[in-house]
């Protein structure tokens, strides 16, 4: 299939799969805040029985993102983040709202560990403001829209591209269910963004079934396959982004 430079309406984003991540490149600077698949986190057998958790962030997608396009790109990220951690303290801690690490965009990638892990409540995105976020609340869309609200005013022209969950073979009604409602909140959040976009991968990407996790799972979490073929879905995305909405970003090379 010949690369698709110019709009097709009949194209989705993610029929074909870049290595070089395509016009993801015109960002010089990208942020990727969330928890460990955005930290490359390896699990592997503990001594003595249970799971050692490892954050090789040169593994992450978004390391690998860097490689292809030659972007700067920070691992705003840590194995088990959640929204609410990174607002109280994790963001803080590692000086991750400095002016200085300002990207030209960020990618968001929240949500798992807050909905299945800590059961926080997803609460109504209608009542979470993206811009004085004093008074949202500790819901997941109050914490989400917050940490979207500070990294906006680091940056006020920055693109923010939010990633739902993929679905999985093992998913019950219920997880599925919550990650449809996941979905909904990440769209109201960036239909309500002048530079928002939505990388829906509960609806484009491939199912993780049994055969994808038997090929790129190591026990729960990714392998370096599984990261590196991420990497080329998020890359992929963006591309089919920019490509349809090519006047969104006539000015990337001015911000800040």
């Amino acid at each position: 299939m010949k690369y698709p430079v110019f709009n097709d309406e009949t194209e989705r984003p993610l029929d074909e799969l870049l290595s070089d991540g395509g016009f993801t490149a015109v960002f010089r600077t990208i942020g990727c805040v969330g928890d460990s698949l955005s930290s490359g986190e390896f699990q592997i057998p503990a001594e003595g029985g249970g799971w050692q958790y490892i954050d090789k962030y040169e593994y992450s997608w978004g390391q690998f993102i860097a490689r292809m396009t030659g972007s700067k790109v920070y691992n705003f990220s840590r194995g088990g983040m959640t929204a609410k951690w990174y607002l109280d303290s994790f963001a803080d801690e590692n000086d991750f709202w400095n002016p200085d690490k300002k990207c030209q965009a960020y990618i968001i990638a929240l949500g798992v560990n807050d909905l299945f892990g800590k059961n926080m409540p997803i609460g109504n995105p209608d009542k979470a403001s993206l811009d004085e976020w004093e008074n949202n609340d500790d819901s997941f869309s109050g914490c989400y829209a917050t940490v979207i609200a500070r990294l906006k005013k680091i940056n006020p022209k920055a693109k923010f591209f939010l990633m739902t969950m993929p679905r999985g073979y093992a998913d019950t009604a219920e997880k599925d269910a919550l990650k449809a409602a996941h979905a909904q909140v990440l769209e109201n959040f960036a239909s309500r963004l002048e530079f928002g976009f939505v990388l829906d991968f509960y609806t484009y990407a491939p199912e993780y079934d049994k055969k994808f996790h038997d090929d790129y799972y190591l026990n729960g979490h990714l392998n370096p396959m599984g990261y590196l073929l991420t990497a080329k879905m998020v890359a992929t995305y963006i591309d089919y982004i920019i490509r349809h909405n090519p006047r969104k970003f006539d000015f990337v090379g001015l911000d800040g």
